[in-house]
Parts: C-alpha cells; structure tokens; sequence
C-alpha cells in the first residue's frame, strides 16, 4: 500500500476507536442511569463497534481499493479496540468470540471502503 492509503486506514481506525470510546461511555451511563439487563450489553456493542468502523471507514478511506483500505482498516479498529478495553478493564482473554468480531469488523469495514470510495467518487 502506498503511504497515502496507509495514512487512510490510520486515520480511518484512530477514528473508530475514538467513535467506540464515546459510544461506550455513553451506553455506560444509559446501562448506570435505566439499569438495563445484561444480555443488552453484547449485542449492543457490537451495532456500536460496527456502526464506529463505518464511521471511521466513510470518513477517511479514499481513492481506490476500498475493499481492501476498509478490511484492514475494520479488523485494525478491532484489534485495537480489544487491547485498549482489555488494558482498561486489566484483563486479556482471547476467545472464538475475538475472532467472530474480527471477521464482522473486517466485514463493516470493507463494505464502509467500498460505499466511502464511490460516494467520493460519485461526489
């Protein structure tokens, strides 16, 4: 990848992690202020993390292969956010569970790359 394109996916994943955070502390204090169950807590991460890989995905990934920029960018935002929550919450535990959520963040970033680089190029 050229440095403009790897620049995209940094740009694109600091983004995602950032958008995580947010979406995080927000959902805590939805959990902390409706005592919500806990099986909320999964699934609504997930729409979170994949809702901030696209996000991340539109805004910064450019120009060509955004199937590829995306896919790595998605699975870049998972690892990432994975270590930071894990250093967080001070416990690591890599499971299928990991895996699952990188082949689903590969997915939203790839489809983001795609749809970002016709939307610029139709724009």
């Amino acid at each position: 990848m050229r440095k403009n394109a790897v620049l995209q996916v940094v740009k694109a994943t600091c983004a995602a992690i950032i958008f995580s955070l947010i979406f995080v502390l927000v959902f805590t204090i939805i959990i902390q202020a409706a005592s919500l169950s806990s099986n909320v807590i999964k699934p609504v991460n997930q729409i979170f993390k994949v809702a901030a890989i696209a996000a991340g995905g539109l805004m910064f990934i450019r120009g060509e292969k955004g199937l590829i920029k995306g896919g790595i960018h998605g699975v870049c935002s998972v690892v990432f956010t994975y270590i930071l929550f894990s250093l967080i919450s001070g416990s690591f535990s890599a499971s299928l569970y990991l895996l699952a959520e990188i082949a689903i963040g590969c997915a939203a970033g790839a489809v983001s790359g795609v749809i970002a680089v016709n939307l610029k190029k139709a724009g």
